[in-house]
């Protein structure tokens, strides 16, 4: 196998880095002048799951943390919280990545369909608790359908135009450990 160097993974670091800008740069575009009546893909959760399942290197938490943070400020939810609950999930599809190689792509789906699910609610939750306004429950559930089924989208597109695709069982990092 060809072996890459620490350049190819700051550069696809680089490549995540760009493609989350340009998320958050059209999110904020004003392309429309009245309200949605339903809310898109969430095209950064997409991306983060779909890059730390299939090549947890190439999206270090610290990262994942700034983007995230960055978007919750640009984005205007309270600071943080969608953050670390999206950090947590990608750390936990990053423990599994091993598990999640030798299945199917609907198996992955499922898993990271459940997991959004699971980090929504519990996002809803806090924000319950925490008496912060949360916004139409309708919005949350049409922006949970419509991220799950943009993930294979997300996934198709990063495996053809960026080759992130799942490791083999073999490969090894430029530091000879198991990826």
């Amino acid at each position: 196998m060809v072996e890459r160097g620490p350049g190819h993974i700051w550069a696809m670091r680089g490549a995540y880095l760009a493609l989350t800008a340009l998320v958050i740069f059209l999110h904020l575009l004003p392309l429309q002048t009245l309200p949605r009546q339903f809310a898109g893909p969430d095209l950064l959760v997409a991306l983060t799951f779909a890059w730390s399942l299939r090549r947890p290197d190439y999206v270090p938490a610290l990262l994942i943390a700034g983007v995230m943070l960055l978007a919750d400020l640009l984005f205007g939810r309270p600071p943080g919280l969608w953050a670390l609950t999206i950090l947590i999930g990608a750390e936990w599809l990053k423990r599994r990545d091993r598990r999640m190689r030798d299945t199917t792509f609907v198996a992955e789906w499922l898993t990271v369909a459940t997991l959004l699910f699971v980090l929504t609610l519990a996002y809803r939750l806090t924000l319950g608790i925490l008496i912060v306004p949360a916004g139409a429950l309708f919005l949350y559930i049409t922006q949970y359908i419509m991220t799950v089924l943009a993930y294979p989208l997300v996934v198709g597109l990063s495996h053809v135009l960026f080759r992130v695709r799942r490791s083999a069982p073999g490969e090894v990092d430029p530091m000879g450990r198991s990826l």
